[in-house]
């Protein structure tokens, strides 16, 4: 399975994050990108958040505003099917290796994209690890680095390992 990123995007906290034209990934993420609160945000297993352009798709078509980089997501995606991320699968971004290490949860801060937003993007069924939801990966994974380096918009982004 392969694709590539549609975009990078970096904050100086909150969303939305905004369109890079490249950058380079360090032990917590992108170099420049800062989280506000990093009681629920950031670290080494929340290195980055990575949502997929067809899910952005999904979510407009139900009548949701959003964009790339409006979720607080770092790399958008395209050509990879969100339903077929797993927790613990390793995958190469450009020069960078990343690992999938959790679920993102939303909250208020997505209030601005709609009431109900957040409904629409996570359920019990996320909460469970059950990638039959409908929602699976529509609120994006939190990945952590496996390799540092340099990634842009265009670079490939391809399955290194699965899991079982």
């Amino acid at each position: 399975m392969a694709g590539q990123i549609l975009q990078l995007s970096v904050s100086k906290g909150g969303v939305p994050k905004y369109a890079v034209l490249g950058a380079e990934v360090g032990p917590v993420g992108i170099l420049g990108d800062i989280q506000q609160n990093t009681k629920y945000h950031g670290g080494p297993r929340q290195a980055m958040l990575w949502i997929t352009a067809e899910g952005i798709e999904e979510l407009k078509a139900a009548g949701f505003p959003v964009y790339p980089g409006a979720l607080g997501e770092n790399v958008t995606t395209t050509g990879v099917d969100r339903r077929t991320v797993r927790l613990g699968q390793q995958w190469r971004m450009g020069e960078v290796i990343v690992e999938v290490t959790k679920m993102r949860e939303p909250c208020f801060k997505l209030d601005p994209y709609g009431p109900g937003i957040q409904k629409a993007v996570y359920d019990a069924e996320v909460k469970a690890g059950d990638f039959s939801s409908a929602r699976w990966g529509l609120a994006g994974f939190y990945l952590s680095i496996v390799k540092l380096g340099t990634f842009a918009p265009g670079d490939p982004v391809a399955l290194l390992t699965d899991v079982a």
